[in-house]
C-alpha cells in the first residue's frame, strides 16, 4: 500500500475541491463567501440566551400535562439542544422558541423572554397565564420576529399595541383564543373557550395595530375585542395588509358592513368572520380565485346570495348560517366540487334542495336548516356515504323522516327542525349508533317516544321538543345514555316523571343542559339531586307546587348553574332565606305563587325575574348583592311604600321595571338623575305621586320611560332634553298640568310619545314660528295627546309636514327601535316602525281636518274623535292605503263622505258616527263590513248598512274591494281614547354572556315581505309575519265598537268592555305588568293579555321560534 501514498493526497484534495464547488446554494449560506474555507464550528448557547431561557422556565410552573417539557433545560448544557429551542447555526443565539401546547401555567409572561432579540420564531399557544396582562413594552425588540403566536394563553387586558406594530417582519400573528360552537335549538348556541378567561384580549387600535404589517400573510384575532374600531376595521385591512391569505377574525365584536375595498384581497384563502355584528351585503368572493373557506355565520348580513360561491372551484366551506336576511338558492352542483361543509342554516334560502346534491363526493357536514326550503328531500342525500352532519328544515318540506338516512352510517349529527315532516320517530334511526346528536324539534312528529334511542349509546345532545309526542316519559328510560350531557324534551303532550332506576349500579348521566318546560310535571323531579354539574335548567311551565326544595339551592350551588328557569308554574315558598346560596347569571320565577320577600342571589347574578307573583318586600341591603344585575324586573307583585333609593346604586343595572305594583310616594330623583346608566325605566300602574324629578343630568342614557297610570302631578321635567337618546316617553294617565311639549322637538331620536289623560292645556303649536323650527317631530311614529284639554285649531300643514317618519321610509334606519344591554347580549325593546297612528281625540280641538293628513301615508290609525272638528272630511284620506283604524266620530263634521274611503282595503275599524254629515254612505265589497253603529247620530246619512233609504240619488258605482286577511294595528279605539292596548312592550332575548363585552347583540329579525313562492321581499309587508314578541300581539279581527259588549280577537289575546266610553284611571292587574306597556282602558277595566301571554317561554315570533333563553353564549 505503501507505494500507493503519494496518489492519496491529491486525489483526496481533487475530490474535496469538486465537493465544495457544488454545494447546494441552501447550504451554501453556511459557508462564507463560497471562498471554499472549513465551515466553522457550531458555536453552542450563548450564556447570556441560556441565562434568559433559564428565567423564563423558572417563571414557569409544570402540570402533570407538562412534566417533560423542561427535562433538558439544565444549567451547564448547551440550550440549543433544548427541547423547544433552535438555535442560529454559527452564533450560538437562539431563533426559535417554541413551548406551545405544553400547558404551563405562569403569573405573567416573563420579560427575560425579550433578551432573546434573535428570535424569529415564538410560540407560547395553549399555556395559561391566569389572566395577566401582556407586557405594554418588550415585543419592539424581537425585531426579526416573523411568526408570533400567543393564542388561548389566558392573557386579558389591552393588546401591546405599539410594541407589535413594530414588528414589521410578522407574517403570522395570532392572538387568538380558540372556542368551539355548540348548536342548540332555535338558533342558541353555547361557545366554549378554549381558555380559562372568559374576558380575553382588547384591541381598540386595529388600524395601527397592523399598519405596518406588509408581510403579514396570517392574522388570527379571534376573541379578541376589536369592537371600539366602529367599521374602520375593513378598510386598515384592506390597505395594511393587502396579501394576506388567512384572516380569521371571529367574535371579535366587528360593527358594520364589508367594505368595498376588501373586495381587493384576492390572495385570501381563508376568511372567518362568524359571530360578529356584521350588516349589509356580502362581496363577490366568487370573484376571488383562491378562496377555500369561507365562515360568515352569526352576523348580521343582508341581501341576495350569488350561486356562482358554491360553484366555486377551489372551495371547501361555505358557511353562511345564522344571517336571517341572507337569501338565496343552492344550484346544480359538480360532480368536481371540493366542497366538504355547506352551511345556511337559520338563513331565508328558499327553493328546493338540489339532487345534485348528491354529486359532492367529499361532503362532510350539510346544514340546510332554513325554514323556506320547499318540496321533496332529495334521495341523492343518502350517497354521501362520508357524511357526519346533517341539518335539514323547512315548513314545507313534508312526508316522513325518510329511510335512506340509514346509509349515511357516518352521521354524528342529525337534526331535522321547525319542518313539515310528520309520523312518528322511526325505528331505523336506530342503526346510525354513531349519533352524538340528535335533534328533532318543532315538527309534527307524534306517537310515543321510541324506545331505540337507548340505541344511541355515543348521545350527547337530545332535542325532541315542540312536537306532538305523547305519553308518559320516564325520565329513567336515558339513563342508559351515559354520555348525554344536553337534553330538551319540552312542549310535548308528554307527561314526565321520575321514573325508577332499574339498577342500583345505574350511573345517571351528568346532564349540563336540561330544558323540561310543558312537561306536565307535578313533582319536582328527585333526580336532581346527583345533577351537579347543570348549568342550565327550564323547568318552566308545570304545575309543580309547594316549595323548592332545599337541597335543590345546595345541588344548584355545587354545580355552578348559569341559567335557572322555574317561571310558570304553582311555587309558592322559595325553601330558603331571602339571600340564595348561589352563584349564578340568570334566575326566572317569574308567574307562580311566591309570597313575602323576594330572594336574592348572593353571587354576581345579571338578570333577575320575579314579574307576576305575590312578593311583598324587598330584603334590606339586597343592593349588595345586585352589584352586576343588568336587569330586575319585578312588575305584577305586592309592593308597596316608596321605590327603595337603593336602586340608584347598582351600578351595572340597566333594564327596571317596577309596574303594576302599589309603590307611593315620589319617584326617587337618584332614580331620575340617571348617572348608573339604566337604559329602561318602567314605573307604569304604581301610585306614585308628586312631580317627576327635573334633576336629570347631562348624559343620560335612557332610552324608554314608563310614567303612566300613577297620581304624577306638575310639569314635565325640561332636563330630558339631556336625554338624547330617548326614543319612548309614556306620562299617560296621570295628573301632569303642562303645556304641549314643544322642546322635546330636540329629542331627535324621539319615537313615541304618549301623554294621554293629563291635563296638558293649550295650542298643540304656539305661533308659526314654533310649527316651522322648534315643534317638529321628524322621527315620531306614535304620537297620542288624547284626553287632555287642548284647544284650538289642529296643528297647520308644516307641522303635519315635519312627520317625516310617517310620510317615508327612510331606507337607513332599522325597521325596528333596538334599546340594547351594553355587555350582556340582551334586547330590550324591538318595536315594529310600521304601527304608525296618531290621537288627537277627545280634546277641545276646533276648525277643520287638515288635508295634509292624507299624506301621511305610512299610518295605521288616526283617531280625532270627541272634538269640535268642523268642515268636510279630506277626500285625500284616500290615499292612507295603510290605514287600518279611523275614527273621527263626534265631532260636527259635515258633507258627504269621500267616495275615497271605500277603496281603503285595509280599513278595519270606521266611526264616523255623531256628526252631520249627509248622503249616501258610500258602497263596495269592503265597506260593506261595517254595521250601522259606524255612522249612527248623522241624520242625513242613508243607505246601508242604516236601514234609512236613500230617494232620488244617484246610485254611486260599486267599488270592487282587493281587501286581504290582514291583522289590525297594534291599537284599539278604547271610547273616547284608542291606543296601543298591549302596547310597546319590552322584549328580552335572554343572553347569559360568556364575554363580558357587547360583542354580540342577540336580536332576533323581524323578517318582512313574501311572494308566493314563499321568498321574502325586501319592501312588501306581510302582516302575518309582524307579529311581534312579548305582549306585541297584533288582533287578527275586532267587531263593531260601541255596541256594550266584550270584544275578542281570534286569537282572544285582547278583550276590552266597550260598553261605557269615558276615560278612567289604569287599574292594576298581575296580568298586564309583564313588560312595559301602554294601556288605554274603559271604566270597567283595560285591555288585559290573555293567560297564553305569560307562557315561561316568551309568545312565539313570526317563523314559530321563540325570544327565549339564548344559552350559555349568546350568538
Amino acid at each position: 500500500m505503501t507505494r500507493y501514498k503519494p496518489l492519496v493526497l491529491p486525489l483526496m484534495l481533487i475530490l474535496l475541491h469538486t465537493q465544495l464547488i457544488i454545494v447546494p446554494s441552501s447550504s451554501a449560506a453556511t459557508y462564507a463567501n463560497h471562498t471554499g474555507a472549513l465551515p466553522p464550528a457550531v458555536v453552542p448557547c450563548l450564556p447570556d440566551q441560556a441565562s434568559a431561557l433559564l428565567r423564563l422556565k423558572r417563571s414557569l410552573s409544570i402540570t402533570k400535562n407538562s412534566s417533560s417539557t423542561f427535562r433538558s433545560w439544565k444549567a451547564g448544557t448547551d440550550c440549543c439542544h433544548w427541547e423547544g429551542i433552535h438555535c442560529r447555526n454559527g452564533d450560538g443565539r437562539v431563533t426559535s422558541l417554541d413551548l406551545g401546547g405544553r400547558r404551563l401555567e405562569s403569573g405573567g409572561l416573563d420579560p427575560a423572554i425579550f433578551h432573546l432579540t434573535s428570535l424569529n420564531h415564538l410560540n407560547l399557544a395553549c399555556n395559561s397565564f391566569n389572566g395577566s396582562q401582556l407586557p405594554q413594552t418588550g415585543f419592539e425588540r424581537l425585531t426579526m420576529l416573523t411568526y408570533l403566536n400567543l393564542s388561548s394563553s389566558d392573557f386579558v387586558g389591552q393588546v401591546p399595541t405599539a410594541s407589535i406594530s413594530r414588528l414589521t417582519n410578522l407574517v403570522s400573528l395570532d392572538l387568538s383564543t380558540r372556542f368551539e360552537v355548540e348548536e342548540f335549538t332555535q338558533g342558541h348556541s353555547v361557545l366554549s373557550f378554549d381558555s380559562v378567561e372568559s374576558s380575553v384580549l382588547k384591541e381598540p387600535n386595529f388600524e395601527t395595530l397592523i399598519a405596518n404589517h406588509k408581510k403579514l400573510r396570517e392574522l388570527y384575532l379571534g376573541a379578541v375585542d376589536l369592537s371600539d374600531n366602529g367599521m374602520t376595521w375593513c378598510d386598515a385591512l384592506s390597505s395594511s395588509t393587502p396579501n394576506l391569505r388567512v384572516l380569521s377574525l371571529p367574535n371579535c365584536g366587528l360593527s358594520g358592513p364589508i367594505c368595498g375595498s376588501f373586495s381587493a384581497m384576492h390572495s385570501l384563502a381563508v376568511i372567518d368572520l362568524r359571530i360578529n355584528d356584521l350588516s349589509g351585503p356580502i362581496p363577490n368572493f366568487a370573484t376571488f380565485s383562491s378562496l377555500r373557506v369561507l365562515q360568515l355565520g352569526h352576523n348580521f348580513l343582508q341581501g341576495q346570495v350569488s350561486p356562482l360561491i358554491f360553484q366555486h372551484k377551489k372551495l371547501v366551506t361555505v358557511d353562511l348560517s345564522y344571517n336571517v336576511e341572507l337569501s338565496g338558492s343552492l344550484p346544480n352542483f359538480s360532480v368536481a366540487s371540493n366542497l366538504e361543509n355547506i352551511f345556511v342554516t337559520e338563513t331565508s334560502f328558499y327553493g328546493e334542495i338540489p339532487s345534485s346534491i348528491g354529486n359532492l363526493k367529499y361532503l362532510k357536514n350539510l346544514g340546510v336548516g332554513a325554514s323556506q326550503f320547499s318540496g321533496e328531500l332529495p334521495s341523492s342525500i343518502g350517497w354521501l356515504k362520508s357524511l357526519n352532519s346533517l341539518e335539514i328544515s323547512g315548513t314545507t318540506i313534508v312526508g316522513t323522516i325518510p329511510s335512506w338516512i340509514t346509509n349515511l352510517t357516518s352521521l354524528t349529527i342529525l337534526q331535522f327542525s321547525r319542518c313539515g315532516l310528520t309520523g312518528s320517530i322511526p325505528s331505523f334511526l336506530g342503526k346510525l349508533t354513531k349519533l352524538r346528536k340528535l335533534v328533532l324539534y318543532e315538527c309534527n312528529f307524534s306517537g310515543k317516544l321510541p324506545q331505540h334511542i337507548s340505541n344511541f349509546t355515543n348521545l350527547s345532545t337530545l332535542f325532541l321538543n315542540s312536537n306532538n309526542l305523547v305519553g308518559t316519559m320516564k325520565l329513567a328510560s336515558l339513563w342508559g345514555l351515559q354520555h348525554l350531557r344536553y337534553l330538551d324534551i319540552s312542549d310535548n303532550n308528554l307527561v314526565v316523571v321520575d321514573g325508577k332506576v332499574n339498577s342500583s349500579s345505574t350511573h345517571i348521566p351528568k346532564l349540563q343542559i336540561l330544558a323540561l318546560s310543558g312537561c306536565n310535571i307535578t313533582k319536582f323531579p328527585d333526580f336532581l339531586r346527583s345533577q351537579d354539574e347543570l348549568l342550565w335548567l327550564d323547568l318552566s311551565k308545570n304545575q309543580i307546587h309547594g316549595a323548592i326544595p332545599s337541597w335543590a339551592w345546595e345541588s344548584w350551588n355545587d354545580s355552578g348553574v348559569a341559567s335557572l328557569i322555574l317561571a310558570h308554574n304553582k311555587f309558592t315558598s322559595v325553601g330558603s332565606n331571602p339571600f340564595i346560596p348561589l352563584q349564578i347569571d340568570w334566575l326566572d320565577l317569574s308567574n307562580n305563587m311566591f309570597e313575602g320577600t323576594i330572594p336574592i342571589p348572593q353571587g354576581s347574578a345579571r338578570l333577575l325575574d320575579y314579574s307576576n307573583n305575590m312578593f311583598s318586600s324587598i330584603p334590606f341591603n339586597f343592593i349588595a348583592h345586585l352589584s352586576h344585575v343588568t336587569l330586575f324586573n319585578a312588575p305584577g307583585n305586592n309592593f308597596s311604600r316608596e321605590i327603595p333609593p337603593s336602586f340608584c346604586t347598582a351600578t351595572e343595572l340597566q333594564y327596571l321595571d317596577l309596574s303594576n305594583n302599589n309603590f307611593s310616594g315620589s319617584i326617587p330623583s337618584c332614580l331620575i338623575e340617571n348617572v348608573n346608566g339604566i337604559q329602561i325605566l318602567n314605573l307604569n300602574a304604581n301610585q306614585l305621586d308628586g312631580e317627576i324629578p327635573d334633576t336629570i343630568k347631562e348624559g343620560c342614557s335612557f332610552h324608554a320611560l314608563y310614567f303612566s297610570g300613577n297620581r304624577i302631578e306638575g310639569q314635565l321635567p325640561r332636563s330630558l332634553l339631556a336625554c338624547q337618546n330617548l326614543e319612548i316617553l309614556d306620562a299617560g294617565n296621570n295628573q301632569i298640568n303642562d303645556i304641549f311639549p314643544c322642546w322635546m322637538s330636540k329629542l331627535r331620536r324621539l319615537q313615541v310619545l304618549v301623554l294621554k289623560s293629563n291635563k296638558l292645556f293649550g295650542h298643540v303649536v304656539q305661533s308659526l314660528t314654533d310649527e316651522e323650527s322648534t315643534c317638529a317631530f321628524p322621527n315620531a311614529i306614535i304620537i297620542d295627546i288624547s284626553s287632555n284639554n287642548f284647544s284650538g285649531p289642529l296643528p297647520k300643514d308644516k307641522w303635519f309636514k315635519k312627520l317625516e317618519s310617517m310620510l317615508h321610509i327612510d331606507t337607513n334606519t332599522s325597521l325596528v327601535m333596538d334599546h340594547a344591554v351594553p355587555s350582556h347580549d340582551t334586547t330590550l325593546a324591538q318595536i315594529l316602525r310600521t304601527l304608525v297612528f296618531i290621537d288627537f281625540s277627545n280634546n277641545a280641538f276646533n276648525g277643520s281636518i287638515p288635508e295634509i293628513v292624507g299624506e301621511l301615508v305610512l299610518t295605521h290609525g288616526i283617531n280625532m274623535s270627541h272634538n269640535f272638528l268642523t268642515g268636510p272630511i279630506p277626500s285625500q284620506l284616500g290615499g292612507l292605503k295603510q290605514l287600518e283604524a279611523l275614527d273621527l266620530s263626534s265631532n260636527q263634521l259635515s258633507g258627504v263622505i269621500p267616495q275615497e274611503l271605500a277603496s281603503l282595503d285595509f280599513l278595519e275599524m270606521l266611526n264616523l258616527s255623531y256628526n252631520k254629515l249627509e248622503g249616501k254612505i258610500p258602497e263596495s265589497l269592503h265597506f260593506s263590513t261595517f254595521t250601522n253603529s259606524s255612522f249612527l247620530g248623522n241624520n242625513d246619512l242613508c243607505g246601508p248598512p242604516l236601514s234609512k233609504g236613500c230617494i232620488n240619488m244617484t246610485i254611486l258605482n260599486v267599488i270592487p274591494s282587493k281587501k286581504k286577511s290582514v291583522d289590525i294595528v297594534l291599537f284599539l279605539f278604547s271610547g273616547l281614547g284608542f291606543g296601543l292596548g298591549l302596547a310597546i312592550a319590552v322584549v328580552v332575548s335572554w343572553g347569559i354572556p360568556i364575554r363580558k363585552q357587547a360583542t354580540r347583540h342577540a336580536t332576533e329579525r323581524i323578517r318582512r315581505g313574501s311572494d308566493s313562492g314563499g321568498r321574502r321581499s325586501g319592501n312588501a309587508a306581510s302582516w302575518e309575519e309582524e307579529r311581534l314578541v312579548y305582549g306585541v300581539y297584533r288582533p287578527r279581527r275586532w267587531a263593531t265598537p260601541w255596541e256594550g259588549k266584550k270584544v275578542h280577537d281570534e286569537e282572544d289575546d285582547l278583550a276590552v268592555d266597550r260598553s261605557e266610553i269615558s276615560p278612567a284611571p289604569v287599574e292594576k292587574s298581575n296580568g298586564a305588568g309583564s313588560w312595559p306597556s301602554i294601556t288605554y282602558t274603559t271604566p270597567t277595566g283595560r285591555a288585559t293579555p290573555a293567560a297564553a301571554r305569560r307562557s315561561a317561554a316568551p309568545p312565539p315570533l313570526l317563523d314559530g321560534s321563540t325570544i327565549g333563553p339564548r344559552s350559555l353564549a349568546i350568538l
